[in-house]
Parts: structure tokens; sequence; C-alpha cells
């Protein structure tokens, strides 16, 4: 289950319910977490031994079950790991390849724990976001 960020739904009902104007971001990047990166944007990204958000890009929403469901539309591969990154449990979808802002969060279905000489790899469709 994903869930969006403070910062996303100030944007949103900034947006469309106050019609102010909102920056869209022109990429999209996944961060990998140790820890949940809560709605507050309070988690532990995995830091050093060569990892790197990656960028991420969507397909078309489809409704399932009442529900706007989006998905990766392609594969994504973060970088061999150089030195142990620990257990990986929690994404997070941001508007900056460094820094910049949590747009939506959740947790994996499994934790991968990464070690020297892993890579942590999403195929195509893998990862989901809804909104009910």
């Amino acid at each position: 289950m994903s869930k969006a960020s403070n910062y996303l739904e100030d944007m949103v009902l900034n947006y469309f319910l106050r019609n102010q104007q909102v920056t869209q971001p022109s990429n999209l990047y996944l961060a990998l977490y140790k820890t949940n990166p809560t709605d507050a944007d309070t988690g532990a990204e995995v830091v050093g031994g060569g990892y790197a958000r990656q960028a991420i890009s969507f397909t078309a929403p489809t409704q399932q079950s009442d529900k706007a469901v989006i998905g990766n539309a392609s594969r994504i591969e973060f970088p061999t790991a150089t030195a142990e990154w620990g257990e990986v449990a929690y994404f997070g979808i941001r508007d900056a390849k460094d820094g910049g802002n949590l747009l939506v969060h959740g947790a994996f279905n499994k934790p991968t724990q990464i070690v020297e000489g892993n890579k942590f790899i999403l195929d195509s469709g893998n990862l989901t976001i809804s909104m009910a």
C-alpha cells in the first residue's frame, strides 16, 4: 500500500480546491529506505556504498476495485552495492535526484538485504501506486 506525503497532500488540495498553481516535477526518482519514510519524510534512506536514486516513470492509471492504480513503466536497476546497504524495506518517490520532496511512500512486500556486490532491481510493473 502506498501513501501520499504531507507535501503532496498540500499540493493537491491547493491545486484542486484553492485554485493555486503548483509546480509539477520534471522528473521522478525512486528512493530506497531502511525505515518508513512516513508522511512527514522522516525515514532513513540508504546512503553510501554506490547507492543513487533512480529515475522512474509510470504507466497510465487503470481502475482496479475502485482504485486508480499506476505501475513503474520500465525495469529499474540500482547500481551494484559497493558496501552493505542494509535491509531495504520501504520506498519513496521523490521529485529530485538529491534532496527534494517526498511525494509518495510505501513498504515493499518483502524486505531485501542488500550486501556488497548485490543489485536492487524492480521489473516493470512491480511497483504500484494506488489512490482510492
